[in-house]
C-alpha cells in the first residue's frame, strides 16, 4: 500500500499546508487585498496539492499519458468522453424525473428563469462539471489508480480510490470572517473544513452512495483502461445535479424525504440503490465495447 499512502500523503499535505501558512499570508495580502481568510486558505491547498502531485507522479513513474488515464488517440479520447458525457446526463435526468414523481423535489425555483438565464445555467453548469471531472478523474482514476494496481491490483485499485473520492466530498466550506482572525485560524480552517466527519452517521447514506459512484467509476477505468468514459460520465451526473441545485429544493415534508441525504438534498438512499444498478449495466456497457473494440 506504499502508493495510497503517497497520495493520502498529498491529501495530508494540502491540510497541513492550510494550517501552517494560511494566517502568513494573509497578513501580508489583506492590507492591499480583500481576499477572504478561508479563499486564501483553498488557495494555498490547492497549491500544495498540485506541487506535489507533479512530485509524486514523477517520483512513482506516472508522469506520462498512459499512466494518467489518457493513453489513447485524441480523437478517440473526446469520442468516449462524449459518449460517457451523453450516458452521464441521460442516466442522471432520470434520476431526477424518478425524484420528482416520487415528490421529492420542489421546482418553484425553476419559475423564476427566463430561456436566456436558463440556457446560460446550463452551459456555466456544464463546464464546471467538465473541469471537476477532469480534475477529480485525472488525480484518482488516473495517476492513483495507475500507482495502486502497479502494486496491489486492479480490485484494490478502484476501491482505495472509491474511499477517497467519496471522502472528499465532505470537505466543508468554513468561513472565518477578518475581524475574527488570529495566528490559529489556519487550525481553525482545517478544523471546520473537516468538521462533518466528527458525525458520521449525520452523512452515512451520502458517503455510501459516493463510494458507489467511486466503485463504477473505476470499474469502468478497469474496463477501458483510460479515463475518457470515467470523465464523461463524471461530468454528466456532476451537470445535471448542479442544475438541479439551482432550480430545485429538497421537499423535507414529502413522506419519502428520507432518501435524500440532509448532506446535500440529493445524493443518499435513493441515488445509492440507483447507483448499484446502473453500476451493473455500465460495467457490462464498457466490457463489450472495449471487446469490440480490441476485435
Amino acid at each position: 500500500m506504499r502508493a495510497f499512502a503517497w497520495f493520502l500523503g498529498l491529501i495530508l499535505l494540502g491540510l497541513v499546508s492550510i494550517a501552517g501558512f494560511t494566517y502568513p499570508v494573509w497578513l501580508l495580502l489583506h492590507p492591499h487585498f480583500n481576499f477572504p481568510f478561508h479563499r486564501i486558505g483553498e488557495r494555498i491547498g490547492m497549491l500544495a496539492l498540485a506541487l506535489g502531485f507533479a512530485l509524486t507522479a514523477r517520483h512513482l513513474g506516472l508522469a506520462d499519458k498512459t499512466s494518467l488515464g489518457y493513453g489513447i488517440p485524441r480523437r478517440l479520447f473526446l469520442r468516449e468522453m462524449l459518449i460517457g458525457l451523453g450516458l452521464g446526463a441521460a442516466t442522471m435526468a432520470l434520476m431526477v424525473a424518478i425524484m420528482t414523481a416520487l415528490g421529492l423535489l420542489d421546482w418553484t425555483a425553476a419559475a423564476g428563469y427566463t430561456a436566456a438565464a436558463l440556457g446560460k445555467l446550463v452551459v456555466g453548469r456544464l463546464l464546471s462539471g467538465l473541469a471537476v471531472a477532469f480534475i477529480e478523474e485525472t488525480f484518482l482514476r488516473g495517476a492513483m489508480h495507475t500507482a495502486i494496481e502497479r502494486e496491489s491490483g486492479a480490485g484494490a485499485a478502484v476501491l482505495l480510490t472509491a474511499v477517497v473520492y467519496s471522502a472528499t466530498h465532505f470537505f466543508a466550506s468554513f468561513k472565518i470572517p477578518p475581524d475574527q482572525v488570529t495566528a490559529r485560524s489556519g487550525l481553525d480552517l482545517v478544523a471546520g473544513t473537516l468538521h462533518l466527519f466528527a458525525h458520521p452517521s449525520g452523512i452515512a447514506d451520502a458517503f455510501l452512495c459516493l463510494l458507489a459512484v467511486g466503485i463504477v467509476l473505476g470499474s469502468v477505468r478497469v474496463a477501458t483502461g483510460n479515463i475518457a468514459a470515467c470523465i464523461g460520465l463524471h461530468a454528466g451526473w456532476v451537470w445535471v445535479m448542479l442544475v438541479v441545485h439551482e432550480t430545485a429544493q429538497p421537499l423535507r415534508s414529502a413522506p419519502l424525504n428520507f432518501l435524500l441525504s440532509r448532506f446535500d438534498g440529493f445524493v443518499g438512499w435513493l441515488v445509492l440503490a440507483w447507483t448499484i444498478l446502473l453500476g451493473f449495466g455500465l460495467r457490462r456497457f464498457y466490457v463489450n465495447r472495449a471487446s469490440t473494440s480490441s476485435r
